[in-house]
Formats: structure tokens, sequence, C-alpha cells
């Protein structure tokens, strides 16, 4: 959800509330070279044939039977570190939250509750104390201090660790351990996504003399880590797969694993994770492209399941001094684009057509229907050429030049490209689609001399914690993944202001005039909605199918079907 304040500037007074580029491109590149981008259910959607596809949200999986001595997980790509502070990325993830905890969890419904943290308190808007949990021990033996949790926020703002989450805490003036086993950390402005934060990286903590002894090695695999969570890392082959050994010493009995061992192989081709499935030779695994969804609905082997997750599909806007400055013009496209079609073509069906740049998900913890406010009287814009022609002709921008970038990480990608740019020609503009390497295409996040004569560009961002401003934030003036530079004063004011309220329904109602500028301004294009995605083979069952996967220990819950 964030970035570096070193390197990406933010309003004075606020916070920039989204990740760093890091997530977001590897992100994008990580779900194109699974061979697909992602899926979303929870309504039936046209597929290629014309016929319905029928798929739902699954809170949960059946309870397991009983023990297991062992499974296999497949993960696309193998974790580039296991240092809570540069674990940016799905395989490091999915790892890492078996293994360390935060202060607070996400739980599979994108609430929070209790973690490391046994309570949690707002006294006043600038302080949040954390009476840390007694009875915890790290996996070395060693018992929990408040000592140990000071130690692992700081590191977040060290200039020597260089940690992509550092913007949680921007406006942090201090974390101090203020009694034995409390800890209290005050910002310098009211900030209500400092605490959301805690239940995902940023609040996660080690062992002080861990980290004091490891330095710079730390979280490799010649180290490894020293947490406190369910299982612990027992192996890691480079280059082949990590093992995970069950913790019987964890703290929390109700999460006690139900595995003995877990081991993690990295699987980079798409087709091979596939067959590993449905042949049995590995157990599970997330992210599955959605061109394998129907070979997998039909294997005896096991079930594929769909769960919450806050992605979106966008086309981001990052040239406003060109054509798509013009706000008609964005509309007119967003009214040309057949997102229906781009749905059944590009991900066969397994997808929702959305009007907004976050899911619903993500606003959660709003009560009395203010959630539903936040949706309610969007724009939709259907398709309709002739009126979306007219619009391009009064802005004066008939036969004028768009570059769209694309990548031939996947056939999806030039799905969407190929998609955008028969809208575009279909109104009157010109496209020209720009296809860039791999490597080139994710620096489009980080480097604004990478997105020079670029107009548009695909990405999928999900949000990591359950608060829409994660997404609006990044939109702000002078935000960096702002990347068009768009700006609109009344949105930044509606979004500085919404951080500082703490209430979550009152925070939401601010945030439902975020959503609705957006809707109406078009800075990214939204398309459609992703689910999470898991495949469980016919000896496992448990887990919760929801993108909480990545900051709370899902692997601690399955056992034998």
């Amino acid at each position: 959800m964030l970035t570096t304040p070193q390197i990406f500037p933010h309003a004075p007074g606020t916070r920039s509330t989204r990740r760093p580029p890091r997530r977001r491109t590897l992100t994008i590149t990580a779900l194109l070279a699974a061979g697909s981008l992602a899926l979303t259910a929870c309504a039936p959607a046209v597929t290629t044939t014309g016929k319905t596809a029928a798929y739902e949200l699954t809170g949960t999986t059946p309870a397991p039977s009983g023990q297991l001595d062992s499974f296999t997980w497949s993960i696309y790509a193998e974790p580039s570190s296991l240092d809570y502070a540069h674990a940016y990325d799905f395989p490091d993830d999915q790892v890492l939250s078996n293994v360390c905890e935060s202060l607070l969890r996400t739980n599979p419904d994108l609430s929070i509750s209790p973690g490391l943290a046994a309570k949690w308190e707002n006294p006043t808007p600038t302080t949040w104390v954390y009476t840390i949990r007694s009875g915890v021990t790290f996996h070395d033996g060693t018992p929990l201090t408040a000592a140990d949790v000071v130690a692992s926020l700081k590191r977040h703002v060290d200039p020597a660790v260089g940690s992509p989450w550092a913007v949680a805490f921007a406006n942090v003036s201090s974390i101090e351990q203020t009694s034995g086993m409390e800890v209290t950390v005050t910002t310098s402005t009211p900030d209500s996504q400092f605490n959301l934060a805690m239940a995902s990286i940023p609040g996660e903590v080690e062992s002080a003399a861990t980290l004091a002894k490891d330095g710079a090695n730390y979280g490799n695999a010649g180290t490894g880590v020293n947490c406190t969570g369910p299982f612990s890392l027992e192996k890691w082959d480079s280059g082949s797969s990590i093992t995970l050994k069950r913790y019987d010493a964890y703290w929390d009995k109700t999460l006690l694993a139900k595995s003995k061992q877990v081991k993690f192989v990295f699987l980079s081709d798409p087709n091979t994770r596939i067959n590993a499935f449905k042949s049995g030779e590995v157990d599970g695994g997330w992210l599955i492209p959605s061109n394998a969804i129907d070979q997998l609905k039909a294997s005896p082997n096991g079930k594929l399941y769909f769960g919450l997750n806050t992605t979106v599909a966008d086309e981001v806007v990052s040239n406003m001094s060109g054509p798509l400055g013009d706000q008609r013009v964005r509309k007119a496209l967003m009214m040309a684009i057949d997102r229906r079609g781009l749905v059944a073509a590009g991900e066969q069906g397994y997808a929702k057509v959305t009007d907004a740049l976050t899911t619903r998900s993500v606003w959660n913890g709003a009560q009395g229907g203010v959630a539903d406010n936040a949706f309610n009287g969007l724009e939709s814009y259907p398709v309709d050429i002739a009126a979306a022609k007219k619009l391009v002709a009064d802005a004066g921008a008939t036969d004028k030049e768009i570059v769209i970038a694309t990548s031939p990480i996947y056939a999806g990608a030039d799905v969407v490209a190929q998609a955008v740019a028969a809208a575009a020609t279909s109104i009157g503009l010109k496209p020209r689609i720009d296809t860039i390497p791999p490597a080139k295409y994710t620096t489009l996040f980080t480097d604004p001399a990478a997105r020079k004569g670029i107009d548009l560009f695909f990405t999928m961002w999900n949000n990591s914690i359950a608060d829409p401003l994660e997404m609006y934030a990044v939109l702000r003036t002078g935000e960096a993944s702002n990347y068009g530079g768009w700006s609109n004063p009344d949105f930044d004011a509606t979004v500085n202001k919404a951080i500082g309220i703490s209430d979550p329904t009152d925070r939401a109602r601010e945030s439902t005039k975020a959503q609705h500028i957006a809707n109406t301004e078009l800075p990214w294009l939204p398309l459609y909605e992703v689910p999470t995605t898991v495949w469980l083979g016919s000896r496992i069952t448990g887990v919760s199918p929801s993108i909480s996967y990545l900051y709370s220990p899902w692997a601690a819950a399955i056992g034998a079907n």
C-alpha cells in the first residue's frame, strides 16, 4: 500500500496510502507470466461461447478431517527474500505469512483482529497504543518482548534498510516502549491508515537479537528468519523449493498447523503448474490462470475455488498532456470499450465489469449502507459509439494518436491492448500499440522517463488493506502512482480529510466523494474486477480462499480431506 517518502512526495500534513510500485509492477508481471490475468466471480458472466458461466465466491472450504504429514504448494517464482522489510511480491508474502506475524491479523473477510498485539487503543487522535501479547515465543524459543516490536517497526524507516513499506510510517514521530509489554506509536497528524497497515507487512515482528546478529544477510536462503508463526523455516533450496515445519509451541492454539510440513515448489511455467495440479503431483496453489479454469473444474483430482479479492484491472492514463488529457476523450474511450467482450475474450468470462477503481470488499468497515452509496449512482459507461465519436470531435481530438503500451508476457495482455485500440479507432482516434519487453514494462510504474510518449498502460491494482483510501490516495496531486499527473483540488482535499477520520463509517462517507470524482473524471479507466483463485487437490482442504493469504497464516488451516 506504500511508498518510500524519500522518493515519492506527498502533500504536507498527509501521508501516501499506496504501495510502492514494486507490488504493482510485479503484480502485473507475475499474473501475466502465470499465463493469465486473474478471475472474478460473484455473479454470472457471459463466456466466449455465449453461455452463462456461474461462479460464486466461497468464504471457506470444508473443514479438514484430520492431520497431514505434509503437503506441497506451487508458487510461480522463488521469493526474492523472506526479510519482511523487503517482502513485496506474491511469492514472498504467501510463504512469509505462515512464518512471521504482524501486530494485527487480517481475517479472510478482510476485517482485522488482534495478532501479536493482544489489543490496541487510539487514546488520542495521534497515538496508537499496542499491548503486546504475553506467552509468545520466537522459533528459537526466546520470548517476544516489546523491545522486539520497537526494533522491528523502526527497521522500516532505517534508510540503510530501504524498506518499500516505509511510507506506512510517514506520519510517525516516535515508536517507543512505554511499559513492560506496551508500545506506543505517535503520529504527527491523525492517520487512520497506520493502524490498518499493522495488519499487513509493516506490522510484522522479528526477534531484535536475530536482526542484530544477521544484519544485511537477514532473510536470505542462508540465514532464514526467526519469527513467531505456526510454521518455522526448515530448509530453503535455492532455485527449487522452500520447506516449512510446524512450530509446536505456537501461541495461538486455535491455529496450530494441521500439517507437520509444507513444501513450496517453484514452478514458473503455467502449463507445468496446471499439469502438476491435475496429476496430483502438487496439492495446491494460488493465482490460477483463467485459461486453465475449465480444465481444472473438469479434473476429478481436486477443486478450484473463487474467493474475496481487492483487485481491479485498469488502463492507466499516463499522459494528461495528450488527447486523453481532455476528460471528454477519456469518457469517450470508456464508452467505446466493449468491456463485456473483453472479459469474455481475455478472461474466458471469469471476470466482472466494474465502473469503480475499488472493489466492494475494501469498504466492509462501513455500516448502515454507507458503502453501498459509494457504488450507487456511478456512471456506468455503456457502449455508445455515436455519442463517443461526438465527444472526441467536440474535444478536437479526431485523428489524434494515442499510444497503448503492452508486453508479450501473456496472450491476454494483447487482448486488452487490441480491445482498447479497436475502441479508440471506432471513435476517430488513431491508436498505436507499443509492444515493449517485460523488464521495460515494469519500469512504467517506477520511472517517469519510461512513460514518456505512452498514453495508456495496463495494471492489476490490489489493496493490501480493506480501505478505499489506499487506492484513492495515490491519485492525489504529486503522488508517484498518479502516473499521468492528473490533478483535482477537490479530490485532494477530500482524500486528505478522509485520512484523518478514525471512524470507518464516517471515513467511508468522505471516501465516497473521492470515488465518485474518480468515476466522473477517469484518471484511470476501470475495466473489471478479479477474485482470488485457489486450487486444492483431493488430499487437502480447510483454507479460506481470500486475498488475506498474503498477510495471515493460511497454510495452518490446511489438513486432510
